[in-house]
């Protein structure tokens, strides 16, 4: 990746290929305007650093206008002279805009409402209004040699002839991409790609994603609106972000990698690490079910599942445990088959056969259901022990018979 300096430049000079994807993630700005979540000044200039070394192109990393500590956060997260690119948000007001430039940030993103709904409820304003703000900000920005984003919110309600209208006229003032927020998570993922589709061909602007999971369709959104061809993808780390969160990180890339076949150079190995690290600043838990980075997404207790997982991980993973920062497990409870007996005492230096298996399998069903639970090792290691000693009672038994 280029150095802080050539990839401004790179930015300035007219961006990406439409077929490139890069990502623009604002942890540090809608995820720390989840309800209830505020990371401390060491947290923010600390996640800025992870996603510096995880890979990804662009770090929204806060509101300058607030004033205060989020100004003075930023100002030092920009003197750390990232490897990335750093941007700040700012509603569409020139004066917003001057203390971003005051932070030394090399991109803004300037937002406005585009919906009707937003436009004559919230701001009381006109079509015409927004579109002579918009042009007015974007003018300011770019005069004082910033990379522009402008972000249209509630843009998955608005008219799209107008939102059409609304691109071209920040596109002619020098906006260098468009940021499509579906605000309140509306869209499906055919309607997103019909509508990016249909931007990108009228106003031939670079387009952003910026999805919401209120009907949890943030990630499949956002990958839809990158196979119509957007070129950027606004995530946040573990889908942190307001009502239902964002887009997850973790899950556009592994889904683009995967699901695309697009690897965005992002280094996955770092995602759980990353999690962990944001988790605990928001005082938050990452949920063992949670996709890409929870616990048990490599965790195996089903008798087919971890007997086809023994035999071969491809059959039911479909990256590794390593690709992501995690590590595979087999789970011994309900519903374990004798194959994972054999293979998990195997790991105790124990060799169990056939019929021992099946027994031990017996107990251990029978303990799981009473516990409501998978068990655990030494839980394991008492069934064993058991085991084996009834097993020697029973043949000291049928021993003293013979003797008799």
């Amino acid at each position: 990746m280029p150095n802080t300096g050539e990839l401004k430049s790179f930015l300035l000079k007219g961006g990406l290929k439409p077929a490139q994807v890069r990502i623009d993630d604002t942890t540090l700005r809608d995820g720390e305007q989840t309800a209830g979540v505020v990371f401390s000044n060491h947290e923010k200039m600390r996640i800025a650093q992870l996603l510096e070394a995880v890979g990804v192109h662009q770090i929204e990393v806060g509101i300058p206008a607030m004033g205060g500590d989020e100004k003075a956060t930023i100002k030092r997260i920009v003197d750390l002279d990232l490897n990335t690119s750093i941007l700040a948000w700012n509603r569409a007001v020139t004066d917003d805009i001057q203390h971003s430039i005051d932070t030394g940030v090399d991109t803004v993103a300037i937002s406005i409402a585009v919906s009707d709904i937003h436009i004559e409820h919230k701001l009381k304003k006109s079509r015409q209004w927004v579109i002579d703000q918009i042009k007015k900000c974007v003018d300011f920005a770019k005069a004082n040699n910033l990379y522009v984003s402008v972000n249209g919110e509630d843009a998955s309600r608005a008219d799209i002839e107008y939102l059409v209208r609304f691109v071209l006229a920040a596109k002619e003032s020098g906006a260098d991409r468009f940021r499509f927020c579906d605000t309140i998570g509306i869209l499906d993922p055919f309607q997103t790609y019909n509508a990016i589709k249909t931007l990108i061909e009228q106003t031939g602007l670079e387009v952003e994603m910026h999805t919401h999971d209120d009907f949890g369709m943030a990630t499949a959104n956002a990958i839809a609106g990158v196979k119509a061809g957007a070129s950027w993808v606004n995530t946040t780390v573990n889908g942190l972000g307001e009502r239902a969160g964002n887009a997850a990180l973790e899950e556009v890339v592994m889904a683009m990698k995967y699901i695309g076949g697009l690897d965005v150079g992002i280094k996955t190995e770092m995602f759980r690490e990353l999690s962990e690290y944001v988790a605990g600043a928001s005082a938050r838990t990452i949920p063992i079910w949670k996709s890409i980075v929870g616990t048990n997404v490599f965790a195996h207790e089903s008798g087919i599942h971890a007997d086809g997982i023994l035999k071969n991980p491809l059959t039911y993973e479909v990256f590794t445990p390593e690709e992501v920062g995690l590590e595979r497990q087999l789970v011994i409870g309900k519903h374990s088959g004798t194959h994972s007996i054999v293979c998990k005492f195997k790991e105790y230096g124990i060799e169990l056969g056939e019929d021992e298996a099946r027994d031990i399998l017996s107990q251990v069903r029978k303990l799981s259901v009473e516990l409501k639970r998978a068990l655990f090792d030494k839980e394991l290691m008492f069934i064993y022990k058991d085991y084996c000693k009834g097993r020697d009672q029973l043949g000291g038994q049928d021993a003293g018979g013979e003797d008799s």
